[in-house]
This record gives C-alpha cells, sequence and structure tokens, in this order.
C-alpha cells in the first residue's frame, strides 16, 4: 500500500473529510487529493502537521512505500518527531516557523546560486571563395552560444562556402575547430600565402605537404607544398570529425 492510500485509509478512520484534513493543514483540497493520489506529495512542513492531524506515526503512513517495507525514520529522526510532540501546541507552532523560515532560507539560497556560464566560442563568417574557410583569423567573427552536443574541446568555429569539402562538409556549414596538433588525415583550417582553407593533411616523408579536397570531383582545388615552395602555411587547428581516408594509392 503506498504513502497516498494510508493517508487516504488513516483520514476515513478519523471519519474526517478532505475538506476537514485540508483545512487543518493549511492546504486545497485539491492537495489533499494529490497526495492520496500520488500526483504530489506533501512538503516538509505540511509533512509534520499531518501527522498531527491523523495522529499517525509517520512510520505507519510511510510503510512499505521506502526501503522495502523498512521505517523510513532514523532513530534520531524518530527522536526529534517525539520531542516535537511533547511540546505544547505554542511550542509545536514555533518549531513550524522556525522550519518554514529555514526552508525559505534554503530555498533563496539555492535561487541565489550562479546559473552555469553560458558556454560562447568565435564564429568565423566573412564570405569567402569556394572550399575557403571564412575569413582570415582575427577579423570578421561573432560570438555564438553553443549547446551540449557540441564538442568540448571546440575552441572556435568557422562557416565553409563552396563544395570542395563535400558531402562530408557541405557548402554554407559550420564546422568546430580546436588547436590540437594535426595528424595525417586530419582535416584541418590552413592559411597558404593569406588564402583560408579548409582541407584534408598529409605529409610525405619527403616533407610535401598535401592539402586534399574531400570532394575528388574538385581534385583541382588541391593544393600541393613542396619543401622548396617558398609558400607560407600556417594551421589554425583541427575540424572535429571522423578521419576519413587519404585519396591517391598509399596514402592511408
Amino acid at each position: 500500500m503506498s504513502f497516498g492510500e494510508r493517508l487516504r485509509e488513516r483520514r476515513e478512520q478519523l471519519n474526517m473529510s478532505r475538506r476537514e484534513l485540508a483545512d487543518a493543514l493549511g492546504v486545497s483540497v485539491s492537495a489533499i487529493g494529490n497526495y492520496e493520489t500520488g500526483v504530489s506529495a506533501p512538503k516538509e512542513e505540511v509533512l509534520l502537521r499531518l501527522f498531527d492531524c491523523l495522529q499517525a506515526d509517520p512510520n505507519t503512513l510511510y510503510r512499505d512505500h521506502f526501503r522495502g517495507g523498512k521505517n523510513v525514520m532514523t532513530h534520531d529522526e524518530q527522536e526529534l518527531l517525539d520531542r516535537y510532540r511533547s511540546l505544547s501546541a505554542v511550542g509545536r507552532d514555533t518549531i513550524r516557523s522556525v522550519m518554514s523560515a529555514l526552508c525559505a532560507y534554503r530555498d533563496e539560497i539555492e535561487m541565489a546560486r550562479p546559473l552555469v556560464e553560458e558556454r560562447r566560442i568565435p564564429l568565423y563568417c566573412s564570405p569567402a571563395a569556394a572550399g575557403f574557410a571564412a575569413p582570415v583569423f582575427g577579423e570578421d567573427f561573432d560570438y555564438i552560444s553553443v549547446s551540449g552536443d557540441v564538442p568540448p574541446a571546440a575552441e572556435f568555429a568557422v562557416r565553409i562556402q563552396g563544395d570542395s569539402m563535400s558531402p562530408w562538409i557541405a557548402d554554407g556549414s559550420v564546422v568546430y575547430v580546436n588547436r590540437d596538433p594535426l595528424q595525417i588525415g586530419d582535416v584541418g583550417i590552413f592559411c597558404v600565402d593569406g588564402g583560408m582553407l579548409c582541407k584534408q593533411y598529409y605529409r610525405d616523408p619527403l616533407g610535401t605537404v598535401y592539402l586534399f579536397s574531400l570532394n575528388r570531383a574538385r581534385a583541382d582545388a588541391d593544393v600541393v607544398l613542396t619543401a622548396d615552395s617558398g609558400q607560407t602555411l600556417i594551421s589554425f587547428g583541427r575540424v572535429m570529425m571522423h578521419r576519413l581516408p587519404l585519396p591517391g594509392k598509399g596514402k592511408k
């Protein structure tokens, strides 16, 4: 038998209506109905008055509802209840007032706690040519709020334009990036001689760097930088996505 069922049974044993019990507790009749049907439970300050009104031991009402049928009250809790019951009506009212004040103070403390700080990262968003990441870093970005589905390690975001990385990175989509060192096969954000690109990274044993388009129909957008090319290559970070096979024989 549940707490609500025992409550109703004890109320009926005392020939007490829901209205009478509600008036004695200072709650609505619908609240009593909710207690008895299990829709809601009495607040702490109401429970003590409830036990008094029903002339019932808490363990009787809660038996078989919690802890596999064992008493729900510890020895210390039972002792406190016994002391409460030994007080006069004025003393009980004082205890209830103190309890209400403490509960209100607890609620104020909970409400005053700072909310979890909103997570924001920069989104680089200015237009760029097809296949290029946008824009030159340090310019033209907005802060965006990110939710739990964004990788926790993401440090910034970049909006990609063009089809050279499709279908894995669609035109206009946003990728999330961190500044971890790049490994072979990673997709990264690069600056080559001032131009920003999003490409897949490969470096051969001779030091030649290949920046591949994931869309092999756009192989014309690949970039190859030999050790003696004189070109400037800067890596801004790794795009946070699963690693894909490298194009070309031997580049896996």
